[in-house]
């Protein structure tokens, strides 16, 4: 045990960096969760084609760069202090990739995250989202 102490003595100042960063991206996670899903349009989970909008290529590249960028602090924070997990879900929901809006759908057919997601939308005083359509086979 003395021997990790010892090994660790170098990295003080840089793990109590670390640790203060995770603690600040926790607190923002908590805090900016509300106002991220009463941002959801109504009708998200609903089938429709999906485009830039008004974003453009920049906002694109900023956006999956913000994203790339949680998903790595979580994979950080799995090992350091922090919401490893969240955080890296967070990124995920941030990135674009082949079959997002699928998985999204799938998750939100969830009745228990459905229902948590329009308690949060309900306290911000927003519609509560609709569910998923479930496609017939």
């Amino acid at each position: 045990m003395s021997r990790l102490i010892d090994w660790l003595v170098p990295f003080q100042q840089w793990l109590l960096w670390v640790g203060a960063a995770s603690l600040l991206i926790f607190t923002l996670s908590l805090l900016s969760l509300p106002w991220l899903v009463a941002q959801i349009p109504e009708d998200y989970f609903l089938a429709k084609p999906r485009h830039l909008g008004d974003r453009g290529i920049i906002g694109l590249l900023v956006k999956n760069l913000i994203g790339y960028g949680l998903i790595l602090a979580g994979i950080l924070m799995l090992l350091l202090p922090g919401q490893g997990i969240l955080t890296m879900i967070t990124g995920l929901l941030l990135i674009d990739y082949p079959g997002k809006f699928r998985l999204e759908r799938q998750i939100a057919r969830q009745p228990a995250i459905l229902k948590s997601l329009n308690w949060l939308r309900a306290k911000a005083q927003n519609s509560p989202l609709r569910p998923p359509i479930i496609p017939s086979t």
